[in-house]
C-alpha cells in the first residue's frame, strides 16, 4: 500500500527496522487515567527495555523505583529491583476491564496497559506491515490548515493491542500525529507530535490522550494519558 510505504519509508525505512532486535527507553507517563486510580507518580521517570521482535517490555523505576513491572502476552510481573517476582497475573486480558480509572486501580494492570501502550507505540509503524494485520486507506482528515491521511487498521487476535480496530492519521511529512481508537468504554485519539530520530528510527516523543466528540474532534481536557519519551535507544 502506496501510503504505508510512504510513513515507513518516514520513520527509518524497513531495512533499518528489520536490522533492529531492542529497544531503550527513558520516560514519564502520567494522566487523569493515573492519577484518579491512585498512580499519579507510579511510571514517572522509568526505564523501558523492550523487544523489536516479540511482544515485550520490562519497566525499570516503577513505585518510586522500587519495583519493576514485565508485559508478556502470557504474564505480568512485578518484581523486586534484585529480580523477586511478588506478584504475578497470568493470561492478562483487557475483556474484563472496568470503564475510566478503576480500570488501572491494581498495579498488575497498570503495568499491562503501559506495556501494551508503549510497545505498540515504538514499533508503528512497522508493526502495521504485519501479514496478519488488515490495513485499508479511508477518506483524509482535515486538521486546521492541515490534510492528514488515515489508515484504518485491524489486528490479529495473536496481537495484543489497546483496540483491535484502530485509526492511524499522518501528516504530510507521512509522521503519526494521531490514532483513535474504543478503550475502556470511551472513544480517544493519542496525538503524536515532537518526533525525532534515534539510531535512524523516528519517534514522536510527545504523546497525549483525550476523548473524542461524536464528529471526531478532540475534547481539550482531561488529558486521559501523557506520555513523554527524553530518550531512546535501538540496538
Amino acid at each position: 500500500m502506496a501510503l504505508l510505504d510512504d510513513v515507513i519509508d518516514a520513520n527509518g525505512g524497513m531495512a533499518r527496522w528489520n536490522s533492529l532486535k531492542g529497544f531503550t527507553l527513558h520516560l514519564s507517563v502520567g494522566g487523569t487515567l493515573f492519577s484518579s486510580a491512585g498512580h499519579a507518580r507510579e511510571f514517572k521517570d522509568v526505564t523501558a527495555e523492550g523487544s523489536t521482535r516479540t511482544q515485550s517490555i520490562r519497566f525499570t523505576g516503577i513505585t518510586g523505583g522500587e519495583h519493576s513491572g514485565s508485559f508478556q502476552p502470557d504474564a505480568i510481573t512485578i518484581e523486586s529491583l534484585d529480580g523477586e517476582v511478588l506478584r504475578t497475573w497470568r493470561n492478562p486480558s483487557f475483556a474484563s476491564a472496568e470503564a475510566g480509572s478503576a480500570a488501572l486501580a491494581d498495579e498488575l494492570h497498570l503495568v499491562f496497559f503501559c506495556g501494551v501502550a508503549i510497545w505498540n507505540y515504538l514499533t508503528t509503524p512497522f508493526l502495521l506491515a504485519d501479514p496478519d494485520v488488515v490495513v485499508e486507506e479511508l477518506t483524509p482528515w482535515r486538521e486546521s490548515t492541515q490534510t492528514w491521511r488515515r489508515l484504518r487498521a485491524q489486528f490479529p487476535p495473536r496481537l495484543v493491542t489497546l483496540a483491535p480496530e484502530q485509526i492511524f492519521y499522518f501528516d504530510e511529512s507521512a509522521l503519526q500525529r494521531r490514532t483513535d481508537h474504543d478503550l475502556f468504554g470511551m472513544k480517544v485519539a493519542h496525538s503524536s507530535w515532537a518526533h525525532d530520530s534515534f539510531g535512524g528510527i523516528v519517534v514522536p516523543t510527545l504523546r497525549r490522550a483525550q476523548t473524542l466528540r461524536p464528529d471526531g474532534t478532540v475534547i481539550v481536557k482531561p488529558v486521559l494519558m501523557d506520555v513523554e519519551i527524553f530518550d531512546a535507544v535501538f540496538e
